[in-house]
């Protein structure tokens, strides 16, 4: 699925988040708050935006997707890797910092990928994962509704695959409640967890510290 939306993957997000997530990605690799150069780790990296953004903020970074569709229309120029997030192929402790933009409700085991997130990462490492959210404003929430589940399979059946579109707003029902995610990632071998509503609820921003337990 991912393979085939991949080539107007970017357009269609443009679009049905009214350009909203490019202030959102922006907001997301600030989090992070590492220096310039560190090394980055952006799973689930698809065409590269929040490796372009790290990259504009000094950090190597190097990108890993299950998807070949969406590292082919990567065109950031940074190393990118072919991997499932539940076995990435890094030694432990590898990376000061992760990123990761819309795809935690795609894992089939979230718990396993991200403990494997939390491995790679060095003690005091910093991950910052934007996601999908609800809005809690009833208003907010009924405008959601009518947008993302009838309004954007529309606009990317006109634009791209229709059937990915309607499976995108439908797949909200597979990521936890924000507390499932703080006791998630706390179990993963995360601290200080935090997570912030963007935009009234539309996104979400989730930050956490690898905790200084040895990792593994």
């Amino acid at each position: 699925m991912f393979d085939a939306i991949a080539p107007r993957y970017d357009l269609v997000n443009r679009l049905m988040t009214f350009g909203l997530d490019r202030s959102w990605r922006r907001t997301t690799v600030g989090a992070l708050g590492l220096p310039p150069n560190s090394l980055v780790l952006d799973v689930a990296c698809g065409t590269g935006d929040l490796t372009r953004l790290a990259m504009s903020q000094g950090h190597r970074v190097i990108g890993v997707d299950l998807s070949a569709g969406m590292l082919a229309a990567n065109g950031t120029g940074a190393p990118l890797v072919q991997a499932d997030c539940s076995q990435l192929p890094f030694p432990d402790g590898t990376f000061d910092g992760l990123v990761c933009g819309y795809a935690l409700r795609n894992f089939a085991d979230l718990a396993g990928a991200l403990a494997e997130t939390a491995r790679v990462l060095r003690p005091g490492g910093r991950v910052a994962m934007l996601e999908i959210d609800k809005p809690a404003s009833p208003v907010l929430r009924a405008g959601y509704h009518v947008w993302f589940e009838k309004v954007v399979p529309v606009l990317g059946g006109a634009l791209s695959d229709r059937q990915a579109y309607e499976y995108l707003p439908r797949s909200t029902a597979y990521l936890p409640a924000a507390h499932e995610l703080r006791h998630l990632l706390i179990g993963a071998g995360y601290s200080a967890v935090g997570i912030r509503p963007l935009a009234g609820g539309l996104s979400q921003l989730l930050m956490a510290t690898r905790s200084g337990l040895p990792v593994g």
